[in-house]
């Protein structure tokens, strides 16, 4: 019988990710920036909820998508703690492409996301890309709500003044 708990909490957990994935790579697209590293940390988190979900005897955590978007986003922050963390290799410079005012809008939101700490680069993800509310924001990263709005007030000045010139030079569809 012990075998067939575990069958079906696998079997829940396997449901769980794979309805969950996309919501969590956007999120994790959004922190990182670059599409590796985002598969990476999405992998990462599922890793770390089957753990938790498999110690709580078949998926019993209260609120599962919560407690993933928790884990992507510490663990997020975790990688970004360690200098170097930030580079990025290329083999190749790209060739110049068509002209595509969205492709510089994404880039210029996430060049202006780069220049942010990872915190505040957390908190704004989550909650204006993420839509999600001050207090799971708080509860999530392990601050007040008071420190979600202060640093959302000045993380989105911060990106406001990085886009600058480049958002009044597209045109936008």
């Amino acid at each position: 019988m012990v075998t067939d708990q575990r069958v079906r909490g696998g079997d829940e957990f396997e449901i769980f990710a794979r309805a969950r994935s996309q919501q969590l790579y956007r999120s994790a697209w959004l922190l990182c920036g670059n599409i590796h590293e985002a598969e990476d940390l999405v992998q990462e988190t599922l890793a770390k909820v089957y753990v938790r979900w498999r110690r709580r005897f078949g998926g019993q955590i209260d609120n599962p998508a919560a407690y993933a978007q928790t884990v992507l986003v510490r663990a997020w922050i975790d990688t970004h703690r360690r200098r170097g963390s930030r580079e990025r290799p290329v083999e190749a410079v790209p060739d110049e492409g068509v002209h595509d005012a969205d492709a510089e809008l994404r880039l210029a939101l996430r060049n202006a996301l780069d220049a942010l700490e990872p915190l505040d680069r957390a908190v704004l993800v989550r909650r204006y890309l993420d839509d999600a509310p001050v207090a799971d924001v708080a509860a999530e990263l392990g601050i007040s709500s008071g420190a979600v709005r202060n640093r959302s007030m000045r993380a989105l000045e911060r990106v406001r003044t990085g886009f600058g010139a480049s958002l009044s030079d597209l045109r936008l569809p």
